[in-house]
């Protein structure tokens, strides 16, 4: 009888309340796990550390739209590893509900989550070790298309870009006119009559550093036969930097001066009109001799304009010591100097549109080595360029650079040019690149890399996109406020050149009681409604900008700074595609509630170089260390205007 009680308290469960029990731990396993995995990844994504990115150490892809991490907590990871954190600027889900440019944020920052990723789990090699393993063949020595395969593409891709005397050579034939009836080329027509025009347009390309922005043109030449304003056939040469047009350099039939700068000892531009003309320098200086011995005046016609309607051409673009040279048939033509802020294997591709067609194209003479986007061009990795540990001192100025993902060069040139002041060496001031992440994946794995070394790189993770340079700033702002606690924040560009101890100085000298606004300030500046940088009036209605200082280079105080997070966490910082504008708004609306100083100063440059700059902009990587050199041996802010 008491054995069998004792068997009845031990009958085992049949298999339907074994899977029922099995169920019920699952579900208490996943709820646990569920609640201890986020508050994990909270506790890891702080670092005081320079480098901010996420290592190699993670085994798998980590969200990024996660809350905001606290600063300054660690923990271990594999390998004795540590996880780093990259900027703490994040959105909800809140913002697509928002405005046009909230969306395109979103949509970004989503697509940055994917890239970023792929970067950290290992899957995407860099592009050093993707040439290593294809060989030579993705840098040949020239490239070649037919007219037929050309048209497909409508870009020749030059794989590593141009070197010294490298050249393309271009067959093609420009179309008849016809009637033009666009009103920005018609109106110099009077009467209801049709322009007639035949133009066409060959560039050769940069590689597009972010999403939208259209890619620099490195040389811009444009034969114009029948439709210019001047009713003659010209031809006109630009090129167009950061999305900003140049000088353009109009060759319209007379022979450059003889005082004016030669390239590489050829005249910018060769003679294609009749002597006849009065506007020649030879017929200037001789017309009385002439009239005073009765001589008759010869009419001679050296040779017409290059380019004849429905004519076959042969054009050759040739790269030399100081610009490209262009000859038609044989015959030189034009010659352009190099300008500001290119190199040659920047030209990664040859564009031609307009009213011509093409028969083949042929480049040669290229270079075998890897063009300016590859970090192993330009990347010294030496002790003396990495950026200086934070230390607990008090940091008077926090420098914000923004900067794309292939900007390799550019940020080589700024580490070994002004980041070497001593004020940054002494961590007074701190200096760190903001970089989004690039649609090349293999760009995105040597940032990382870039960052892990020299510690001076903040990863904001989304898809680089030009309207959303904004998220940098507001990022500058947020780590000079909650990592660096600097007094003042500066935000300035990749091409920038800063002298920091005359800033420094200038700041020492503000009023201390109000808080700051420094730069070159636009007064009463209009948005354009019209034309390829038109802003909509859904996205600025009011008829005019807020004060604002140009992006180069300008200077805000903690308080402002403190006030455009505190309300971007809040999501109530209204946010505008162009950011120094967005900078001029968010100042005013701080205004409103505490007085600011406005400091208007024209040393910080908006196009080049001026005398005793504070700032000067569109210097390329060479105009960097030129401009150190010159500040270090003769301790003059001079400018480097070398082509």
């Amino acid at each position: 009888m008491k054995r069998g009680s004792k068997v009845d308290l031990f009958v085992l469960p049949n298999r339907l309340t074994l899977l029922q029990i099995f169920m019920v731990v699952m579900l208490f396993y996943l709820l646990f796990m569920s609640f201890e995995i986020p508050l994990a990844f909270r506790a890891g994504l702080g670092s005081d550390n320079g480098a901010v990115f996420l290592t190699d150490a993670l085994p798998m892809s980590m969200p990024l739209l996660l809350e905001e991490p606290k600063h300054g907590v660690q923990i271990p990871g594999p390998r004795g590893l540590k996880l780093e954190k990259v900027s703490s600027l994040r959105f909800n889900r809140s913002f697509s509900e928002g405005s046009e440019l909230h969306k395109v944020a979103r949509h970004a920052w989503v697509s940055g989550e994917k890239l970023w990723g792929d970067v950290v789990s290992g899957k995407v090699k860099s592009f050093a070790k993707v040439t290593v393993e294809n060989g030579s063949d993705s840098c040949p020595n020239s490239v070649s298309v037919s007219g037929a395969e050309f048209r497909g593409k409508g870009v020749m891709v030059l794989p590593c870009g141009l070197t010294l005397w490298s050249h393309v050579t271009v067959v093609g034939t420009p179309r008849w006119a016809h009637a033009e009836r666009d009103p920005k080329i018609a109106v110099v027509r009077d009467g209801g009559e049709a322009v007639m025009v035949s133009q066409f347009m060959m560039e050769l390309q940069g590689l597009k550093a972010v999403d939208k922005e259209e890619p620099p043109r490195i040389l811009h030449f444009n034969p114009r036969l029948r439709g210019d304003w001047s009713g003659r056939p010209v031809i006109e040469q630009n090129t167009c930097y950061r999305m900003q047009w140049g000088s353009a350099l109009r060759c319209e039939g007379w022979k450059s001066r003889a005082d004016e700068e030669t390239v590489d000892g050829h005249v910018k531009c060769e003679k294609w009109i009749r002597d006849d003309n009065n506007r020649s320098e030879e017929w200037k200086a001789t017309w009385w001799l002439n009239r005073l011995i009765g001589r008759k005046k010869k009419v001679t016609i050296d040779w017409p304009y290059p380019f004849a309607e429905g004519k076959l051409f042969v054009l050759t673009i040739s790269a030399g010591l100081e610009g490209y040279h262009v000859s038609v048939d044989g015959r030189h033509v034009t010659s352009f100097p190099y300008r500001t802020g290119f190199a040659l294997e920047d030209a990664t591709g040859l564009s031609i549109n307009g009213d011509v067609d093409v028969h083949s194209i042929f480049a040669a003479s290229l270079p075998t080595s890897h063009p300016s986007f590859a970090p192993q061009m330009h990347l010294e990795l030496l002790p003396q360029w990495k950026a200086p540990p934070l230390h607990n001192v008090n940091v008077d100025l926090f420098i914000g650079i923004l900067s794309a993902g292939n900007h390799f060069a550019e940020r080589m040139a700024v580490r070994k040019s002004w980041m070497q002041h001593k004020l940054i060496k002494s961590s007074n001031v701190v200096a760190r690149f903001f970089v989004a992440l690039h649609a090349r994946k293999d760009i995105n794995v040597d940032i990382k890399k870039e960052a892990e070394y020299f510690n001076d790189i903040i990863i904001v993770p989304y898809m680089d996109h030009y309207d959303l340079v904004v998220l940098k700033t507001i990022a500058i702002c947020e780590y000079g406020i909650n990592t660096v606690a600097a007094k003042y924040i500066m935000k300035c560009d990749d091409d920038t050149f800063v002298r920091v101890d005359s800033i420094v100085n200038d700041v020492r000298q503000a009023l201390t009681d109000r808080s700051l606004y420094m730069g070159n300030m636009n007064y009463h500046h209009r948005p354009l409604r019209y034309g390829k940088w038109a802003v909509t009036y859904e996205e600025w209605v009011e008829e005019e900008y807020p004060i604002y200082a140009n992006g180069p280079g300008y200077i805000v105080s903690a308080d402002i700074a403190q006030f455009i997070v505190s309300e971007f966490e809040k999501r109530k910082l209204k946010l505008f595609k162009m950011e120094d504008v967005s900078m001029g708004m968010w100042v005013e609306q701080f205004n409103s509630t505490i007085a600011v100083e406005y400091v208007h100063n024209l040393k910080f440059c908006q196009f080049g170089c001026v005398e005793e700059y504070y700032t000067a902009h569109y210097q390329s990587p060479r105009q960097m260390t030129c401009m150190w050199e010159k500040l270090q041996h003769q301790a003059k802010p001079l400018c480097c205007n070398m082509r």
